[in-house]
């Protein structure tokens, strides 16, 4: 991509600057010109599994280099330099933030860095591609945010089903034709079996192909206790968000998106609980876990299970709707929309119109792309504040579990919703199977927690212990900035 510095810039003829769309950085950085013909040179944090896909789907879109290669460990690098030979490669993210050679990164490590990492490359005046979940906690999604504004960067989150054309058919039925009339609840669901990570009597061991400290980033230092260092990471409140980030966040943002409209970006307040159980490893984050969202207008509900149906089992439980989706309960029937498809189902439950989609994949990657060549945000599907509204709905779902007490019924029922009722007696008779109830000690319930949308505090009596899990404590070095 042609790069000018700004005596060169100011120097050019008038035709050449009409024939580029120029962006500025930092104060005594490089301008990026770029037109609609320019070769974008990405470069990628992170050459695990999903940064593997997404090599895959950026390869499809034109003008697209892979140029650089970033990973802590030594193998996973290797094994994607083998694949992209030409491709520069680092072990520290700063290296390639920092090398002229990129435009524009993509992010997929674990949870935990996704926000330093897409503020400091935006800080250097690099164009952000981040995965979901955008942040590991509130208050970072929003110094993201606030770096896109303040460096004037295009920072896309990986919510790849909004850039699914089917999502535009969808809301035009349900808003514009308002085929099923009005809506009035909305269950979400993620039903999908997990297996343990294990439990070691001895702190993990760390290879010496892996650049430890890195890993870390802004977690704390402390012992692993699971068999992997990857992937499982997922499941330790230090470097991950549990099932409710991890999958979550993609059908609580079609939700946000097809029945929202995002006219809802957090709700008002939220009661969530769930525990970790059954499987007895190092896992922190619960592997069944369940909330309720007052949003001001249509109440939404949602459940998440690892577990098998039964001990030793394959299959998830029995559950309404899509296992992966979400749910509207409307005046004249309901609509249920997952990844790829979704349909409209009368009162009687006649299916009465189907949809298809393409799922985002390339799409979203090509939308990215075309927003960069443009320097212009509004093209983006999944822009950042979009991303970071999601995610904050599975963000205070977390917090909910995390500030939870005993589980308590009377509690559970200051909820009058048909769909809560459901969806806690789908939970108790999912638990039996496991010779478990609601009311068993492994289960927790939060009170219900109230949030201040403008501050993105809550505020009451219960606010104290749930606003202690909005910031976490970052490690000397790592510290994501406050931007102002």
């Amino acid at each position: 991509m042609t790069r000018l510095t700004r005596r060169q810039f100011v120097g050019s003829t008038a035709s050449a600057a009409a024939a580029f769309a120029v962006t500025s950085s930092l104060p005594g950085r490089s301008l990026r010109a770029a037109d609609a013909n320019s070769e974008i040179n990405l470069g990628f944090i992170s050459c695990g599994g999903r940064a593997g896909q997404l090599m895959g789907q950026f390869e499809k879109v034109e003008g697209v280099n892979i140029a650089g290669l970033c990973d802590v460990d030594e193998n996973r690098m290797g094994a994607a330099k083998q694949r992209f030979p030409k491709a520069q490669s680092w072990t520290d993210l700063r290296e390639l933030i920092d090398s002229p050679s990129i435009d524009a990164v993509v992010i997929a490590t674990c949870n935990h860095w996704h926000c330093l990492a897409a503020i400091w490359a935006m800080e250097a005046g690099k164009d952000v591609y981040v995965e979901k979940p955008l942040s590991h906690s509130q208050w970072e999604g929003r110094q993201t945010v606030a770096a896109a504004r303040k460096y004037n960067k295009i920072c896309q989150i990986g919510t790849q089903q909004r850039s699914d054309p089917m999502q535009a058919e969808i809301k035009r039925f349900l808003h514009e034709e308002k085929a099923l009339g009005e809506i009035q609840a909305a269950r979400v669901n993620r039903y999908g079996v997990r297996p343990s990570i294990g439990k070691r009597d001895t702190p993990l061991e760390i290879e010496k192909n892996v650049a430890y400290d890195l890993w870390l980033g802004p977690a704390a230092d402390e012992p692993i206790y699971r068999e992997k260092l990857h992937y499982d990471w997922h499941w330790d409140w230090n470097t991950g968000s549990g099932e409710m980030g991890n999958w979550g966040v993609h059908v609580l943002d079609d939700c946000r998106n097809n029945i929202f409209q995002d006219s809802v970006a957090l709700p008002q307040r939220v009661l969530g609980g769930g525990g970790r159980v059954v499987l007895n490893d190092a896992g922190e984050t619960p592997n069944v876990h369940f909330a309720y969202f007052d949003t001001g207008s249509i109440p939404v509900v949602i459940g998440l299970s690892n577990l098998p149906s039964q001990p030793g089992g394959k299959k998830s439980p029995s559950h309404p709707g899509p296992a992966s989706g979400y749910m509207a309960y409307c005046e004249g029937g309901r609509f249920e929309g997952q990844r790829g498809r979704a349909a409209a189902y009368d009162s009687d439950g006649k299916m009465i119109k189907e949809f298809k989609g393409n799922r985002g994949d390339t799409v979203h990657q090509q939308n990215f792309i075309d927003a960069v060549r443009a320097q212009d945000r509004s093209l983006l599907n999944a822009e950042v504040a979009v991303g970071n509204d999601s995610t904050g709905w599975c963000n205070l779902a977390n917090v909910a579990f995390q500030a939870g007490e005993s589980f308590s019924r009377e509690l559970a029922g200051e909820v009058k919703l048909d769909q809560w009722d459901a969806l806690l007696g789908d939970m108790d008779e999912h638990l039996a199977a496991h010779d478990l109830k609601l009311d068993s000690s492994e289960i927790k319930l939060s009170p219900m927690l109230s949030l201040d949308p403008q501050t993105e505090q809550f505020v009451g009596s219960d606010a104290d212990a749930a606003n202690g899990l909005l910031r976490r404590q970052y490690r000397k070095g790592y510290e994501v900035p406050e931007i102002v």
